[in-house]
């Protein structure tokens, strides 16, 4: 995965997993930086189950837990599912990186050039939660 011009590999992340009953229904990656975290990843195997929303809690409890101050992610500006799932939860946009997907193909060309509802894939948006006042 690559956000901002950095590389991640998924499988040196930390997560949270989800299950349901004896199977995984989904999974949250994230990194820790500065008293921060940033989800990397947050894929549920089943829509509207609530898995999407008990890993972002599980995250979130476990950030205060830690002492961390600030939530963050990164998503495209296709992505208008995740921009309603997090603002919903409490994230707010907070930065606007405009051809930052373009950029990033460049280290990736596997990304798309459409995205959901056929919008043109070139920016990112950063939500953020705050913790701590």
């Amino acid at each position: 995965m690559v956000s901002r011009g950095k590389e991640y590999h998924v499988s040196d992340l930390s997560a949270f997993v989800a299950k349901r009953e004896d199977e995984y229904a989904g999974a949250l990656t994230y990194r820790v930086a500065d008293g921060e975290s940033e989800c990397v990843t947050l894929n549920a195997l089943y829509s509207y189950q609530g898995i999407g929303t008990a890993l972002v809690l599980a995250w979130e409890n476990w950030a205060r837990q830690h002492h961390i101050k600030r939530l963050w992610l990164i998503t495209s500006n296709d992505n208008l599912n995740a921009l309603r799932f997090y603002q919903k939860r409490g994230f707010r946009l907070c930065c606007l990186y405009p051809g930052a997907i373009d950029v990033a193909r460049r280290q990736k060309p596997s990304i798309p050039l459409w995205g959901d509802e056929g919008i043109p894939i070139h920016d990112e948006i950063e939500l953020e939660k705050w913790l701590i006042p």
